[in-house]
């Protein structure tokens, strides 16, 4: 039975999600972590594409993704192959990295981003591997929490802020102090 052609918006983020192989832990070490993210950097100088938010959990990740000249699936399959094949080389080991196909959610309106964005950066919480969200590494939060990192060219985090008002600053603020918030006050805006 042939597989589902996935639809493509270029103008909409999609929430996407990729897990290991029999939910083998894809990121190992750091090194696996940062080489993911050296990954995305490389790809995004090849083939713009736009990150509101991720996090890279041991044995799956989350991406709020977004690309306007090249299909969602033809990004998904340079970077899960690339990084497929950084851990097989790493580990010494053949055959699928990755479960299957990755699961794509399209996302429709301003609050289906934040919904998705509080969803993604929630993860390590509720897998209790952090209380606070800004205290796990692999995930964007980081940035909307300290917005003096530099951030990666790859991430836009203007989509999801735009729900709040003021400068960027009280934006990333308001967005940091809601985290836990569901989203009924702001669809009665």
């Amino acid at each position: 039975m042939p597989r589902r052609k996935r639809i493509w918006m270029p103008d909409h983020f999609y929430h996407i999600v990729c897990r290991g192989n029999r939910r083998d832990p894809l990121f190992i070490s750091t090194d696996d972590f940062q080489a993911f993210f050296h990954i995305l950097h490389q790809l995004h100088e090849e083939i713009p594409f736009e990150l509101a938010s991720y996090c890279l959990m041991t044995n799956h990740f989350h991406l709020q993704m977004r690309s306007s000249d090249v299909s969602i699936s033809k990004v998904m399959s340079l970077i899960n192959k690339r990084y497929a094949n950084y851990y097989n080389t790493k580990y010494c080991l053949s055959g699928h990295v990755f479960e299957k196909r990755f699961y794509d959610s399209l996302i429709v309106d301003l609050v289906g981003m934040l919904k998705v964005s509080r969803y993604i950066h929630l993860n390590p919480v509720e897998a209790k591997i952090v209380k606070h969200p800004e205290d796990y590494p692999w995930s964007s939060y980081i940035f909307y929490y300290d917005q003096k990192r530099v951030r990666p060219e790859y991430l836009n985090m203007g989509h999801v802020l735009e729900l709040y008002e003021g400068s960027e600053e009280e934006k990333n603020r308001q967005y940091c102090e809601n985290i836990w918030e569901d989203d009924r006050r702001l669809i009665e805006k």
